[in-house]
């Protein structure tokens, strides 16, 4: 297919399953905790705003979840099909972690979810409750797992290899591994960022469009504070992993600052923009900001840190693709930050509501923090290679024996099977949301604080007490 070899067509195949897999459970772990701090904030303060936003999003929140299931099962699956050298000799490691997850997290979850979903008017409020912090720290749980397993690709360690093969000898090495902390942080951090701008975009849409009320009002305004305190950790957080990056894979980061060749005495300027072209060996049209990279990157305003022409051709990522989804990622970061910064300076105002300028800028920010992402994990992945697990075994040696026909094949497969099923999950969830949360302040509720329900066949015993004699006897 076009030209591709197994083993490219393989990449593509678990970069486009990877790719539709993320978003959903990004936005599950996001989700799940604004969900808890709903239910929180109704139990402390009763006041039904944040009771109506929690059955909002817990509908958009159930649709996203089932998705995420659906696109890892499969994702999973291609380890055993198309990747069965790499399991075979690693499975020893990621098999048991990926065990982790299920038997901690996924059990949480699937133990909880359906209390938290449909158990409203059916357990108490404190059950409730802590049904809904079980199924977020599950989704918590689940990325410390999955992150952990794909830190130690990254930067392995505390094992050995016996007989060619992968062989644990220190748990705690392998799943606490140099790379471990700085990723989880930077994709939990990444994943409440995307829910926020999902959040405010709604709430920033709904307002546009003249749908005027407080459940509008504090989707958006809850949106705008967690993006101020997240924007600017997530910053922090990028570059402490970026100087752990420099310190374990010092051709990753040679790649993504399209950095080839140092020259003695002279400090590193940060490359804006510019081509790398992996056959000159050199960053086309650059537009250099002097001694900016070796400030960055080393914390000396005369650091180095190695260039790619330090390593074997054979040894370095694509600095083209990686260089260009990092800045992307960059990118849309400095945007999230302009935009939590201009939200707190209209609060300041009192004009964060009736700005229709924000507003927009809002709304148009709501696919951002997934596209940042997809992008970051494309400079990860990418970035890593030519390693499957870094310094120890090499992609090609890790693809099954298929051929080009046989994945091109399941390649437009999977690619027609997903934008049909994940467009159709997508469409309905994004209709959930143009609905917008339904105003309930006035409906009557029992002692707990629980609105009654509003379905026909779930109101029909009460309203068939009326036929029933005061005098009648209910045993017979």
């Amino acid at each position: 297919m076009f030209g591709l070899t197994a083993l490219e067509l393989a990449r593509i195949q678990f970069g486009f399953t990877i790719s539709f897999h993320i978003i959903f459970p990004a936005i599950t772990i996001g989700l799940a905790s604004y969900l808890a701090v709903l239910e929180g904030l109704w139990l402390w303060k009763r006041d039904t705003v944040y009771r109506d936003l929690y059955h909002f999003w817990s509908k958009i929140f159930a649709v996203n979840f089932a998705m995420g299931v659906v696109s890892g099962l499969v994702m999973a699956y291609q380890f055993g099909t198309n990747w069965s050298y790499f399991s075979a000799f690693a499975g020893s490691v990621t098999g048991p972690l990926l065990a982790y997850e299920v038997l901690t997290a996924f059990f949480l979850e699937a133990g909880f979810l359906g209390v938290m979903l449909f158990g409203w008017n059916k357990v108490g409020p404190g059950l409730h409750f802590f049904s809904t912090i079980m199924v977020a720290l599950g989704t918590l749980i689940s990325a410390t797992w999955i992150l952990a397993s794909n830190s130690w690709m990254q930067t392995p360690q505390g094992f050995e290899i016996i007989n060619g093969i992968v062989v644990p000898v220190n748990w705690f090495e392998v799943i606490f591994n140099p790379s471990f902390p700085y990723r989880l942080a930077h994709m939990t951090v990444a994943a409440f960022l995307a829910t926020a701008l999902f959040v405010g975009a709604s709430g920033a849409w709904h307002l546009l469009r003249g749908n005027d009320n407080r459940r509008v009002r504090t989707m958006l305004s809850m949106a705008m504070w967690m993006l101020l305190v997240s924007a600017p950790l997530q910053i922090l957080i990028g570059d402490l992993h970026g100087l752990n990056t420099l310190k374990h894979q010092p051709a990753k980061i040679a790649a993504l600052e399209g950095h080839w060749e140092n020259k003695p005495g002279e400090a590193i300027p940060l490359t804006l923009f510019g081509w790398p072209d992996m056959e000159k060996e050199e960053t086309l049209y650059a537009l250099k900001i002097p001694r900016l990279g070796s400030l960055i990157l080393t914390h000396d305003w005369n650091g180095q840190f190695p260039g790619l022409k330090e390593f074997a051709k054979e040894d370095r990522p694509n600095a083209t693709v990686v260089f260009w989804s990092f800045r992307i990622m960059v990118g849309l970061g400095m945007l999230m930050l302009l935009l939590g910064a201009w939200g707190l300076w209209l609060r300041w105002r009192d004009r964060l509501f009736d700005t229709n300028l924000f507003l927009r800028f809002a709304t148009v920010m709501g696919p951002t923090g997934l596209i940042a992402i997809l992008a970051g994990w494309y400079t990860t992945e990418i970035g890593r290679q030519p390693w499957i697990v870094y310094g120890v075994m090499r992609t090609k040696d890790a693809v099954s024996n298929h051929s080009a026909l046989a994945m091109s094949t399941t390649l437009v497969a999977f690619i027609v099977v997903y934008f049909i099923v994940f467009g159709i999950g997508t469409r309905y969830m994004l209709k959930l949301v143009a609905k917008g949360p339904e105003d309930h302040e006035h409906e009557p509720t029992d002692d707990t604080g629980a609105r009654r329900p509003a379905r026909p066949l779930s109101a029909a015993p009460d309203q068939m007490d009326m036929f029933v004699p005061a005098n009648h006897d209910r045993k017979g």
